[in-house]
């Protein structure tokens, strides 16, 4: 089972007390956006295999919206952060790298 800490609250949640919100970091297409860029943002995404940024919400806690970092393959969870962070903090890089050498940002 997944657990995520909620950066907010502190309380480790199993996934079964969150809502998942898809892909972190995906950057909205403002009102002039071509269609074709409307549904790149719309239905395209990344799916890695590996390590992945997720958008989830403590629907049963304090209902905050937050991102976590995890491996899709291993269920490892390597660190969550709050939502109004625009990319991954450094420390959460530097530990996804010291686990998985070799490892870069897409």
């Amino acid at each position: 089972m997944l657990i995520l800490t909620c950066p907010y609250c502190g309380v480790r949640a199993e996934e079964t007390e969150l809502a998942p919100g898809g892909e972190a970091h995906l950057k909205r297409v403002d009102p002039e956006g071509s269609p074709e860029a409307l549904e790149e943002y719309l239905f395209h995404r990344a799916n890695p295999k590996g390590v992945h940024f997720e958008r989830w919400r403590h629907a049963y806690g304090c209902g905050k919206w937050f991102l976590a970092a995890r491996d899709t393959v291993s269920m490892e969870v390597f660190g969550t952060y709050p939502a109004q962070i625009s990319e991954p903090p450094q420390e959460l890089i530097d530990t996804i790298r010291a686990r998985r050498p070799g490892w870069e940002p897409v």
